[in-house]
């Protein structure tokens, strides 16, 4: 099927995905009329409904918007790949559980580089503003469970996911802070934590 969309469902994709993507929070449909500028809520219903036809966008368990696709018109799929986002933390379920995804992005090959699996996270806090990641920012993860010392990662701890720097030494771990803030302490663990995967790169809000 031909995928056709209109200049204004594309203005509410966009004003959806970066709700979604950079908020962390999905709009109803009152927030997405009054940013298309409409009075009445039913021109927006439209608008989802058909969005949702078209396979891009969908709803969680608990009704709220996700992404399904990343559309983007005259955008070279042969040099981006679509890359799952999965939010702040796993709450409880897997990190890349179905139900932690809220959406695809796609990116860019030269920083997704095949044959590699990879995941977005959404920044939260300044724990590692000196490592150049920033509240709000999206960070590219290539999803692996091992790393080496200095290597940023996304570790899950007690079902939360946490962004550190690691370091390994004898039967412990370190997973270290790198902020001007010193209220964030280095976590010190021998167990009951799993790295899910390795930074490769921060993309800003």
């Amino acid at each position: 099927m031909c995928m056709i969309i209109s200049l204004k469902e594309l203005e509410a994709l966009r004003f959806i995905k970066n709700k979604i993507i950079y908020n962390g929070v999905s709009p109803s449909v009152r927030d997405i009329a009054k940013a298309l500028g409409y009075r009445s809520p039913r021109s927006a219903a439209l608008i989802l409904a058909k969005l949702t036809a078209l396979g891009i966008i969908g709803r969680k368990h608990d009704g709220n918007l996700k992404l399904l696709k990343d559309h983007e018109p005259n955008r070279g799929s042969a040099y981006t790949i679509n890359i799952p986002l999965v939010g702040t933390a796993p709450c409880g379920a897997p990190l890349l559980a179905e139900e932690n995804i809220e959406g695809f992005v796609s990116i860019s090959k030269e920083l997704a580089k095949p044959p590699y699996k990879y995941f977005l996270v959404r920044a939260e806090g300044d724990s590692m503003n000196q490592a150049d990641i920033k509240d709000g920012d999206l960070v590219l993860c290539r999803q692996q469970e091992t790393a080496q010392n200095g290597d940023r990662v996304v570790a899950l701890i007690d079902d939360e996911a946490t962004i550190k720097e690691f370091h390994h030494a004898g039967d412990v771990v370190m997973l270290r802070p790198k902020s001007k803030n010193k209220k964030h302490k280095p976590i010190i663990m021998s167990r009951n934590f799993r790295v899910q995967g390795v930074v490769v790169a921060a993309i800003k809000k």
